[in-house]
């Protein structure tokens, strides 16, 4: 691809590659579906480039890929052995998907502990894991005992465990699609319509961000999950939030408010919980809610509704710096600038890499630099930029 390094932001990137090829700003503007002035901010930093569908826009417009785009510079922020744990996940799933795991053969209820235990790690520690329990989980697969419970759990660690990991470190589209499909075959060879759901879910939002909008809506509606458990219950609210987000992406607002009741009511009946590590219940169901008012270019919602939320009463840390960062990236929006970089903190200072190596969330700090005082928020958002491997 024809960009350096250097360039750090979604921005700079896209201003690269445009003048590589050649293309005006009025050209590229005009197949995007933006205006001039907006193209024009987007890579002066002025205005972050952090939606989905703009992203696709433009990627588009210039025949890349998405992930041209959103790719993180090299060297990574907040790097330390991430990129080196992410080259020995990479491996694992190429000698799993070549039958060649490399493993040890262990006992089912010893692979259920180890999973487990990599949710209650930081995420060093979870790609430190990752590798080793990939291999023995499909060695002990293919020495043929306890099939079933291997299947069920293989589903969950690609799916869950893996998918997210991959997603938080800013790996590949392909490798994050490598991990999906690995379960995606344990869910097929289990034949059980919940597993399939799991797979469909992890995959849709790989799908999503690759840009085939159309695609992650086939493979929404190509699953019926029963609902007669809790578990169930709440992976099927899980589905019906993740089909609103496509459907903003999309274009589609119409279909965004009827998932969302559906799953609002769910919640209702479920409560909090966390099946299949997903976080499902009432406060999920709101940032979900945020993140769609945010793609679709809604952010007075966005914050509407983040105001109306108690974060703290989710148990899962990462979905609470979530609420922070999509909080703060709202509020950036409706030029609550010094609100904002408090809540992009806050983020961070629950979980550092979902904000510094999220590149939506990189924009908005690369925008909030942009129009930074000599106070003292600045001083914390200056901090924040140089942590994420931004020019300050």
């Amino acid at each position: 691809m024809d960009v350096d390094d250097d360039a750090r932001t979604i921005g700079r990137r896209l201003r690269q590659i445009r003048n590589s090829r050649d293309k005006s700003l009025r050209v590229v503007a005009g197949l995007a579906g933006i205006s001039k002035s907006q193209l024009s901010e987007f890579e002066r930093g002025e205005r972050a480039l952090d939606s989905i569908r703009q992203i696709v826009a433009l990627a588009n417009a210039l025949k890349i890929a998405p992930s041209d785009l959103t790719r993180l510079p090299v060297p990574a922020p907040a790097n330390g052995d991430t990129d080196s744990a992410v080259e020995e996940v990479r491996r694992a799933l190429m000698a799993v998907s070549s039958k060649r795991p490399g493993g040890q053969v262990k006992d089912v209820e010893e692979l259920r502990d180890r999973a487990r235990a990599v949710w209650s790690v930081d995420y060093h520690s979870r790609g430190v894991a990752l590798p080793g329990l990939i291999r023995d989980l499909h060695s002990s697969m293919t020495a043929g005992r306890d099939v079933a419970e291997l299947l069920e759990l293989a589903v969950r660690v690609h799916a869950s465990t893996v998918g997210d990991w991959l997603s938080v470190m800013g790996a590949s589209t392909d490798l994050r699609w490598q991990a999906s499909m690995l379960a995606r075959q344990a869910a097929e060879d289990l034949g059980d319509p919940t597993a399939l759901g799991v797979v469909a879910f992890d995959a849709a939002g790989t799908i999503l961000r690759s840009g085939d909008f159309d695609l992650a809506r086939a493979e929404l509606d190509s699953v019926t999950v029963p609902t007669n458990t809790n578990d169930r219950l709440q992976l099927g609210g899980m589905l019906a939030l993740r089909r609103a987000l496509v459907a903003a992406a999309d274009k589609r607002p119409g279909d965004m408010q009827a998932p969302l009741e559906y799953a609002a009511q769910v919640a209702e009946r479920t409560g909090q919980g966390n099946a299949f590590g997903m976080g499902f219940g009432p406060v999920n169901v709101g940032l979900w809610s945020m993140a769609g008012a945010l793609e679709a270019g809604d952010p007075d919602t966005a914050v509407r509704v983040a105001e109306g939320l108690r974060p703290q009463e989710h148990p899962m840390r990462e979905r609470r710096a979530t609420y922070w960062r999509d909080y703060g990236r709202a509020l950036a929006r409706v030029r609550r600038r010094d609100d904002a970089v408090m809540a992009l903190r806050r983020a961070e200072e629950l979980l550092p890499l979902r904000v510094l190596r999220n590149p939506f969330a990189r924009e908005v700090i690369a925008e909030l630099l942009a129009h930074a005082r000599r106070d003292a928020v600045g001083r914390e958002l200056r901090g924040m930029a140089y942590r994420a491997g931004l020019p300050v």
